[in-house]
């Protein structure tokens, strides 16, 4: 080795440099030469814990990350929360629109019910007028057999001698404006028409009272008056023919002296103008009634004053026994 260092001597003497002074290697365990300080490198970092100031930067960026994460997480969560709102929106909107419609569908069906409600009311007092009307022109006269008597016992009303079923109601046909006449000018063959068969200025109705039973009936009849305006009966006759019998009846005067010299006999009340009985009505047999009313214009009561009355007659009749 001193050979070596030697000749290291020589060659740095060779090149015109200064000589650096060597140590003279010692016996024993070799030590690595020593280095220019200048030249020597950096032994590399230890690891281990950061300084205080690299904490607080690693801290700031992480700060920072957290910062802006939770930015975008509140970004993202108001997004979310718009479209949601949005969403109810659009629903609240969707039921609205379907409330409307239904309300509308609803408000129609309202409107078509009240329309509908509004004519009928309108047709029926249309009719109520019509019926008020022909009511306040005409007379009328109408006559009815209990209906029970018919189902159980067959009493029953015809037009004819002859019926195809039974009836327990007939109408009479009604006169237009009806004025006074003397009962002298009556048609002598009133009660051999059937039906319906009026004059001018009265009303004649035939009809036939008929046991369709079984049994043996007795059986009541009354002639009433239903209903009166402008005292009109003071000056009303009404014939009666049972089986072609006539009996004419008429309002007691009104001074109250008894009935009317053209009369056969007076009404038994206000309201009624005769009863008729009957006993051992027979299965099949048949009692004819004609009656015929009129306005007497030789009563002293059928003046003026009695113009535009009307008045209303019925003819009822019930079993009131049977065997």
């Amino acid at each position: 080795m001193a050979d070596n260092v030697e000749n290291i001597t020589e060659q740095t003497n060779a090149a015109g440099q200064q000589p650096t002074p060597q140590v003279a290697s010692q016996a024993g365990p070799q030590t690595a030469p020593q280095t220019d300080p200048q030249v020597t490198p950096q032994a590399a970092p230890q690891a281990g814990p950061q300084t205080p100031d690299a904490q607080t930067t690693g801290n700031a960026k992480a700060d920072k990350k957290a910062e802006k994460a939770n930015k975008k997480a509140e970004k993202a969560n108001k997004k979310a929360a718009k479209a949601e709102a949005e969403r109810e929106e659009k629903m609240r909107d969707a039921v609205g629109l379907k409330r409307t419609a239904k309300e509308v569908k609803r408000h129609f069906l309202l409107t078509r019910i009240v329309a509908l409600l509004i004519g009928v009311l309108v047709a029926i007092v249309a009719v109520a007028y019509v019926i008020s009307y022909f009511y306040d022109k005409f007379g009328s006269f109408t006559v009815k057999v209990n209906k029970y008597d018919m189902a159980k016992q067959g009493l029953c009303l015809s037009e004819t001698p002859e019926y195809e079923h039974t009836i327990s109601t007939l109408n009479a046909n009604i006169v237009y404006d009806m004025t006074n006449i003397s009962g002298n000018d009556l048609p002598e063959n009133l009660s051999k028409i059937n039906g319906s068969h009026n004059g001018q200025n009265y009303i004649a109705y035939t009809f036939y009272l008929i046991n369709s039973g079984d049994d043996t009936l007795s059986y009541e009849g009354e002639l009433t008056i239903d209903n009166v305006t402008k005292n009109v009966d003071d000056a009303i006759r009404v014939a009666v023919y049972q089986n072609d019998e006539k009996v004419v009846y008429g309002k007691t005067k009104s001074n109250g002296k008894g009935m009317e010299s053209d009369c056969d006999k007076e009404f038994l009340s206000s309201n009624v103008v005769m009863r008729t009985q009957k006993e051992g009505f027979e299965s099949k047999d048949r009692d004819k009634y004609t009656v015929v009313i009129w306005l007497e214009g030789n009563d002293p009561d059928c003046i003026d004053d009695i113009i535009g009355g009307t008045i209303k007659f019925s003819m009822n009749f019930r079993i009131i026994e049977s065997t």
